[in-house]
């Protein structure tokens, strides 16, 4: 369309999905190629009252790019690297540039971005509003500790320069701030300088979670990345049982196969796996995912084949390879059934997380509705005035929507008990929590928040579900 045009004459109507396909929402949908067409839709949101959600490639689990009723701004067209500097790893993007188009233009100088989720596809403007984390958050925090300074467009239509010493107080809030005070035009990015496209792997077997805490933090002063998966299904003695990948940066003396190991097609996910096409695995999937029983077959010969690898051994895996796990088979959100699936991602203090995290395993047992995967994770606190982050740990829970009512009464016992620890949740991937929650998980911080949101945007003109869902409008 036009942007000179009306939007509520011209913006087409599009049902969008939160990334698990558990929610769908309504909304006029627009896409600016440059930040011209970016103020002119704005100036015309403000003078139709149309109220604003921001999208990059939708892949947060929740709510915070669906606006029912409203116009979502797709910015995945916006998606230059505006200036690469490889003598100091410096790469200044627009914000609709792929985790996926930065390393590809990156990696052959020798750099890897510091902070990825596990999937290459979301937009570095998405990164940047939720403050992804990664697998080695405990070593260099979120995604915003590398940010250098970015310009953000208001609801006025003024364009700021945000940075720790340029508007400090907006940098710190916009940066996980939801996409609900502005919009990233440009992001000035430090990458890590790395010697080598290949990682150094070591998977450990815990028995149960005692276990698992004790290796993690044994061998936190030594790894680059540190990730558990945890069989939700074990109870007993095994209670909190699964398998821990360390990871390590190889240094170039290290590697067998050279600078070749940069190359860009040294990076490539196969295309089959266990001679089925990537595409086609999420239906095989299926019959063990939409269903308990088959996920306890899974959990159990997942966690019995890892107790046959040989203690200490390892093996070299690409960057790409171990950080991005969720993209070896497109669509496997599919293979949880027709209704989707929804993550529940909970940060626990360290000094808890030895009673909370069982506890809550065990409860999701009692009720019948156990999780089908959990990702575990070490976290270091950080200066982001919405920071999902706690000195301590993380335990994404993943549930398959058979019953939306039981799964809903299930979020509040789980969130009752993390916030009775002093934990926090994480609003990439939340759809479940509700105001009253946030409110005190974050205590003075949405005041604040808030505060801010009602100085630069007084009329409300940014918002989404999740923002209405959570009260974190002005």
């Amino acid at each position: 369309m036009s942007a000179a045009l009306s939007l509520r004459a011209e913006a087409p109507w599009r049902v969008l999905n939160s990334f698990g396909e558990a929610l769908h929402s309504a909304s006029r949908w627009a896409s600016p190629r440059n930040l011209e067409e970016l103020t002119t839709l704005l100036a015309r949101a403000r003078e139709e009252h149309l109220p604003i959600s921001l999208r990059g490639s939708g892949r947060s689990y929740g709510d915070a790019s669906l606006n029912e009723g409203g116009i979502s701004l797709d910015l995945r067209a916006m998606n230059r690297m505006l200036d690469w500097n490889p003598v100091e790893g410096i790469a200044t993007v627009e914000p609709g540039l792929t985790i996926e188009g930065l390393w590809r233009r990156t990696l052959e100088d020798g750099y890897w971005p510091a902070v990825v989720p596990g999937t290459m596809f979301p937009t570095l403007g998405g990164c940047a509003a939720m403050n992804i984390h990664g697998k080695n958050n405990f070593a260099v925090g979120p995604f915003g500790e590398h940010i250098l300074d970015l310009d953000l467009l208001t609801a006025d239509g003024n364009l700021l320069r945000c940075s720790r010493t340029d508007n400090p107080e907006i940098f710190h809030s916009v940066i996980g701030g939801a996409g609900l005070l502005g919009v990233m035009t440009r992001l000035r990015i430090k990458l890590k300088k790395v010697e080598s496209g290949l990682l150094r792997v070591e998977p450990i077997v815990s028995h149960n979670f005692d276990e698992m805490v004790d290796t993690f933090e044994e061998r936190l002063p030594r790894s680059d990345y540190l990730v558990g998966w945890i069989d939700c299904m074990a109870e007993g003695e095994g209670l909190g049982r699964g398998a821990i990948h360390q990871a390590n940066y190889l240094h170039a003396e290290e590697d067998t196969v050279g600078p070749a190991s940069l190359h860009i097609e040294r990076q490539v996910l196969p295309s089959t796996i266990l001679g089925v096409p990537r595409g086609q695995l999420w239906r095989i999937m299926r019959l063990f995912f939409s269903n308990d029983l088959g996920m306890r077959f899974l959990n159990f010969g997942k966690f019995q084949s890892g107790r046959l690898t040989r203690k200490g051994s390892t093996y070299l895996q690409a960057h790409v390879a171990f950080a991005f796990l969720l993209d070896y088979v497109p669509g496997w959100w599919r293979a949880y059934g027709p209704k989707g699936l929804a993550q529940i991602q909970v940060f626990v203090p360290a000094e808890a997380v030895r009673t909370v995290i069982p506890d809550i395993l065990r409860l999701c047992q009692e009720r019948d509705y156990p999780s089908y995967l959990g990702v575990f994770k070490r976290h270091r606190r950080d200066e982001f005035l919405l920071s999902h982050a706690v000195d301590g740990y993380s335990l994404a829970l993943d549930f398959a929507i058979h019953d939306r009512e039981r799964l809903d009464a299930l979020a509040r016992e789980i969130t009752a008990r993390v916030l009775d620890a002093g934990g926090r949740f994480y609003l990439a991937k939340d759809a479940l929590l509700q105001a009253g929650e946030l409110a005190r998980a974050y205590g003075d911080r949405i005041p604040r928040f808030l505060a801010l949101k009602s100085r630069l945007d007084p009329a409300g003109l940014w918002t989404s579900d999740l923002a209405r869902r959570l009260a974190l409008t002005a």
